[in-house]
């Protein structure tokens, strides 16, 4: 399984998200800290999900970490995160 398909399974076991949006942006970063041959090393994710709502952008921020732990324990370097709750823009 790959990488892109383990943190689509964590977020959505932890959100059940409306909309989850998820890029290997590796080969952005070749050559720099963390980046590895093969990617897999930093990604984008776009989760809208109602967990999210009466939160702030730290709160959700936190709920996508601690959700993608294993992954980032595992050597994913880097998580651009976009964390929304349904409705908003």
């Amino acid at each position: 399984m790959s990488r892109r398909d383990r943190i689509a399974a964590l977020l959505e076991t932890a959100f059940s998200p409306e909309r989850m949006e998820i890029l290997d942006e590796s080969h952005l970063h070749h050559g720099h800290a963390g980046w590895r041959e093969g990617g897999e090393t930093h990604y984008r994710v776009l989760v809208v999900s109602s967990a999210f709502e009466a939160k702030n952008l730290i709160e959700r921020h936190r709920m996508v970490n601690e959700a993608l732990k294993p992954e980032l324990d595992a050597g994913l370097h880097a998580l651009a995160i976009t964390a929304r709750a349904p409705g908003e823009a």
